[in-house]
């Protein structure tokens, strides 16, 4: 799945001359947090959003007080940075420049890790230097309800093939139970043997339950027993 395949097509975005009140009323009524800039060749210039406009002067949510300490250390290009970003009528002095893009056939999985990597909640798609869709978290979300199966589809060749493919579901992890440790009747898959932690049973659980044909996992896990603090 591809970026192409879950992306807003219908964009709503700002010009960099729409006003900053016009802006957030855009992003409140649309029920959005952010919002391409574009210009009027539809190629991007930056993005604005939630947290572009979250100090702002006429709310009296601006930086008024500082610790004297940085005061010193806050060079006069970034005190002079936050006055803009505080008093600009102008979407276009609010905005982040610094944008991340992605194109079209940009895999879903690499979008997912560069959301969480650049802690942002959308990314716009561009082609030739012009946004043809927006990636956001919500978009990720509704791929998962869309494509996930429910349930595993039914295994053909019965519970020796389910078994083999619980074990080759956890083969190299370190927390992979040992083959006799994996039984399966009717369905049902058994986990036996001792775990070290909740987390690893859990995992090997998880990996079983993934498996095409289970209907159902039981686990028979033993946790190794608290060493009592020493003196």
């Amino acid at each position: 799945m591809r970026a192409a395949d879950i992306m807003t097509t219908s964009v709503i975005s700002a010009s960099p001359d729409m006003s900053v009140r016009q802006a957030a009323g855009t992003m409140v009524f649309a029920g959005i947090s952010g919002m391409p800039v574009i210009d009027e060749d539809g190629r991007l210039l930056g993005i604005v959003t939630e947290g572009d406009l979250m100090h702002r002067a006429e709310i009296g949510t601006g930086v008024r007080h500082r610790a004297w300490w940085l005061e010193l250390v806050a060079s006069t290009r970034e005190l002079a940075g936050q006055y803009v970003k505080e008093h600009a009528r102008k979407v276009r002095d609010v905005m982040s420049t610094d944008v991340t893009t992605v194109t079209e056939m940009c895999p879903v999985a690499d979008i997912a890790e560069l959301l969480e990597r650049r802690r942002i909640k959308r990314v716009p798609v561009t082609r030739d230097g012009k946004v043809v869709g927006v990636v956001s978290r919500a978009n990720l979300i509704r791929a998962l309800v869309t494509m996930a199966p429910e349930m595993p589809a039914a295994a053909e060749n019965g519970d020796h093939a389910i078994r083999a493919d619980v074990l080759a579901a956890m083969e190299g992890q370190p927390w992979a139970l040992a083959p006799e440790n994996v039984i399966v009747e009717s369905g049902t898959v058994h986990l036996w043997g001792p775990v070290v932690s909740a987390e690893e049973g859990n995992a090997v659980r998880v990996a079983a339950e993934n498996v095409p044909g289970v209907n159902e996992v039981v686990t028979h896990f033993g946790f190794p027993a608290a060493v009592p603090p020493l003196g």
